[in-house]
């Protein structure tokens, strides 16, 4: 199985932190060169020195705010200028819970900036790239509530069933330059969203954090909460030149929690 990314560059956002810096770490394990891109420069400089790095690999970083979206668009442009992007993975952090009909419309319209709008940024920046390459991998982290919603992720759950038709969407019309465009949907795992998620329930329903997240477990076969690295090697593998002909799916790594196929 060719798992090698030797000579390739992946561009990994959201990644000080969580699934964004698991996958950035399997991505470096496999041989490619790393750009992480995040909006604070001191947490960036860390996860640099955390990243395995053999001489042939050479990681940077881009700082970028997807509040600003104009401002990730001349970053991300002078960037791939210079740099061919063989991966993208797109990642940022979820909008707050809350119910869908108590949201207000400037809340759906923040989150589809950041998520959709600057998806679509980073897209149109590397693409050409991969397509003189022959080679391009386009991975979304997102949520298995693209195949069930969640209860109290009104927002999210309306956000990223958009991020996952334009994925589908741009993954026909990618497929014969020998670019993918695959989605990753985590289920319950270790992360700071995670962790306010549950204390988000724990305070709504009176309860102490450690009985939120007992419900929540209770839920997944598995019996347990995912590490953040569990659903990065399904990044790392979906970017290798192994997956080439997996395209457009929405692969869930959530213990069997989600009820469907």
């Amino acid at each position: 199985m060719n798992l090698d990314l030797k000579g390739k560059r992946a561009v990994v956002c959201g990644s000080t932190q969580g699934i964004g810096k698991a996958s950035a770490v399997e991505l470096a394990m496999l041989g490619a060169s790393i750009t992480l891109v995040a909006r604070d420069e001191e947490r960036l400089k860390k996860v640099m020195e955390e990243l395995p790095a053999e001489a042939y690999q050479q990681h940077d970083y881009l700082v970028a705010d997807f509040n600003y979206p104009d401002v990730l668009k001349r970053k991300i442009e002078s960037f791939a200028a210079l740099n061919t992007v063989h991966i993208l993975v797109n990642n940022t952090g979820g909008p707050p819970a809350g119910q869908a009909i108590t949201a207000k419309p400037e809340d759906f319209v923040s989150a589809f900036s950041n998520h959709v709008l600057c998806n679509q940024i980073l897209v149109q920046a590397v693409v050409p790239g991969m397509q003189q390459a022959g080679f391009g991998r386009i991975i979304n982290i997102i949520s298995t509530s693209v195949k069930i919603p969640i209860k109290g992720l009104g927002v999210s759950n309306t956000v990223r069933g958009a991020v996952a038709s334009w994925s589908k969407t741009l993954s026909v019309e990618l497929a014969s330059f020998g670019i993918t465009v695959n989605n990753v949907l985590p289920g319950a795992t270790m992360t700071g969203r995670l962790s306010a998620i549950i204390q988000s329930k724990a305070d709504k329903s009176g309860i102490s954090v450690k009985a939120a997240t007992a419900e929540m477990i209770a839920e997944i076969p598995a019996g347990r909460i995912a590490e953040p690295h569990e659903v990065a090697v399904a990044v790392a593998f979906l970017a290798s030149p192994a997956a080439g002909y997996i395209n457009g799916i929405n692969l869930p790594v959530d213990g069997g929690r989600t009820g469907s196929l």
